[in-house]
């Protein structure tokens, strides 16, 4: 058995590399966060043939001595701790001081810095962790740090490095990154003699999107704010209705430090739950400020994982606070949070509503020739005297009178017909399908007549389990039976109260055995037992917890999706109800799977295509 013995500075340098200099991209992590340290207000990054045959990072920072310069290649050489609790409170990027002398002993690589009192520059050269000399040379205050031949000394490590395109981009997207991160500063990114980009300092988070990202993704981002319990997050939110095919841009950071969290990457999915669909993935750029004292760095060698103290906390402030921010964004509100004031009802007698001036004036119509007046006669709760063609097709009912009151009178002013010239949006064509087409002053919008049908159907749902909008079923033709499983029966009588409130009325006929006598007016009667047994379902596989609101929702969507391959025709009457309908809805942009429902063709859009003036 061979001797114990202690390896060589090269050698153990070597070996650091292999944690910390993965490939090219890490190299340019490492020296990035060493400029930010450095207090820089400009960084400029450049790289050829992927990273692997030359690197460039340089700052304008407070630069270093020759003395700390030559310091900062020897092992553990840091400024940033000094005791083993410093590692609780750590403010900084680097912090080990393994990332020069790792970088330095697989390539060949030059040190060149001044601070802003010495005369001259310091220059260091250093090939695969051998010095070559020391001398000073001219340059202005900061650092340049140049690698060339990555793994020069190590060639089996060369051969597991992806193609030059693979790392191009690895070194993009990490430059991008850190660019966002710190609006403040300065980026620069090179290839060879081509600029990427270069992004001067930005006013906001907001600008520094659109000069990196372009204008299309900045567009479809919102900003979110929000402190509670300590935490503070802000960042960009995508709106709903726009989502990505991959993970790439959903970024995520802690006290300013990008990192890969599962934790923030699931409580982002959560939240965007029904506002994206299954298989996509919202844009978002967030920033989670928390104490440091709470959160270990020290887990990963790339610093690019980390570990909550109290992760269940953080995961439901992270959930909360994205989903009250995405609700915002597409003027979602929650009756429950609602403040409402109530006033009595001439006629019925009944405690409703009170109408606040600000409301009335908000849905005045704009028409010169009419105003928006409230009639004491009953209103009607249908919008439209037409018998629906469609036996299967039920509309939802008006949450409540002043709602039908507001869509009776807006009904010829918000959606028409396509020779209704006052109406915002004109019904042009619905031939294909679920589709219909509009004309709206911006331009052409496309609408999906079911995605509508289901949004609303959906609402109705969550206003039902509202305190305020309570409703009474409607009564089956002939009552529908049906046989369950014990584990069945037993979530479903823990559930009756809560399904009686929202319309069903269910009698035990039986052992296992159940008649249901009337659903909900938002559900068709013909759905009933499939609606229940779906319910039951996802009740079954949640494990015991009676979350009856939340099983409710997936069956709905579960529904949804079962009837994707129907066909329902459409007439133009019903077409313009549900738009209507649709536009009163607190989230009308995608359906509950997180689809859109609408979208709009703006007419610059027609005229880029056609290249000249509509």
């Amino acid at each position: 058995m061979a001797k114990i013995r202690i390896l060589p500075d090269r050698v153990a340098n070597q070996i650091a590399a292999g944690e910390v200099v993965e490939r090219p991209a890490a190299v340019v992590k490492e020296l990035i966060e060493n400029s930010i340290d450095a207090g820089a207000q400009k960084i400029e990054i450049e790289f050829r043939n992927g990273g692997k045959s030359y690197l460039r990072v340089e700052d304008d920072g407070i630069g270093m001595s020759p003395d700390q310069a030559l310091l900062c290649l020897e092992r553990h050489a840091t400024s940033k701790i000094r005791k083993a609790s410093d590692l609780n409170e750590i403010q900084t990027f680097g912090f080990r001081g393994e990332a020069l002398p790792s970088i330095s002993s697989v390539s060949r690589f030059t040190l060149r810095t001044r601070t802003e009192l010495s005369t001259a520059g310091n220059e260091i050269l250093i090939n695969g962790g051998k010095i070559i000399h020391v001398k000073e040379c001219g340059m202005p205050k900061g650092t340049r740090i140049e690698v060339a031949h990555l793994f020069n000394s190590v060639p089996g490590r060369r051969k597991f490095l992806k193609t030059e395109n693979t790392e191009s981009a690895h070194i993009i997207h990490l430059s991008k990154l850190y660019a966002l991160a710190h609006p403040g500063i300065t980026f620069s990114l090179i290839e060879g003699t081509r600029t990427l980009f270069r992004s001067p300092a930005c006013e906001n988070l907001q600008d520094r999107v659109r000069e990196i990202f372009g204008k299309s993704l900045s567009e479809c981002l919102a900003p979110i704010q929000i402190e509670k319990d300590g935490m503070f997050l802000d960042g960009l939110l995508g709106k709903p209705g726009y989502s990505r095919p991959t993970r790439k841009e959903m970024l995520f950071y802690v006290n300013r430090r990008p990192v890969e969290s599962k934790t923030m990457s699931y409580a982002l999915l959560e939240a965007y739950h029904t506002y994206a669909p299954r298989g996509r993935f919202p844009p978002a750029v967030l920033f989670l400020k928390i104490d440091s004292s709470l959160v270990d760095i020290n887990i990963h060698p790339a610093k690019s994982e980390l570990r909550f103290r109290d992760e269940m906390k953080t995961r439901n402030f992270l959930i909360e606070s994205i989903l009250k921010s995405v609700k915002e964004i597409s003027g979602e509100i929650n009756p429950q949070e609602e403040k409402i004031e109530f006033e009595k009802d001439s006629d019925s007698g009944e405690m409703v509503p009170k109408i606040s001036d600000q409301l009335l004036e908000r849905f005045k119509s704009t028409a010169p020739s009419e105003s928006f007046e409230i009639s004491d006669a009953k209103p009607e709760l249908n919008l439209s005297t037409e018998r629906m063609p469609e036996d299967n097709l039920k509309l939802p009912k008006s949450r409540d009178l002043l709602e039908s009151k507001k869509m009776a009178s807006l009904n010829h002013y918000v959606v028409g017909l396509r020779d209704e010239f006052h109406a915002t949006w004109r019904l042009v064509d619905h031939s294909h399908g679920d589709m219909a087409l509009f004309i709206t002053p911006q331009g052409v919008l496309v609408f999906h007549c079911r995605a509508a049908y289901e949004r609303i159907r959906l609402e109705e749902l969550e206003d039902s389990f509202s305190i305020n909008h309570k409703t009474s079923g409607q009564v089956l033709l002939l009552s529908e039976s049906i046989e369950l499983s014990g584990a069945e029966t037993g979530f479903l009588q823990e559930c009756l109260p809560e399904l009686s409130s929202i319309g069903f009325e269910i009698e035990e006929f039986g052992r296992n055995f159940f008649r249901v006598e009337a659903c909900p007016a938002w559900l068709n009667p013909a759905e009933a037992i499939s609606y229940l047994r779906d319910f039951l379902e996802i009740a079954t596989e949640s494990g015991g917890m009676i979350q009856v609101e939340k099983y409710a929702k997936e069956a709905m969507i579960k529904q949804a999706t079962k009837n994707l391959g129907t066909k329902e025709s459409y007439s133009e009457n019903e077409i313009i109800q549900l738009a209507n309908q649709l536009l009163s809805c607190r989230n009308p942009y995608t359906c509950p799977q997180g689809r859109p429902i609408y979208y709009e063709l703006p007419v610059r859009d027609f005229e880029n295509r056609f290249r000249r003036k509509l």
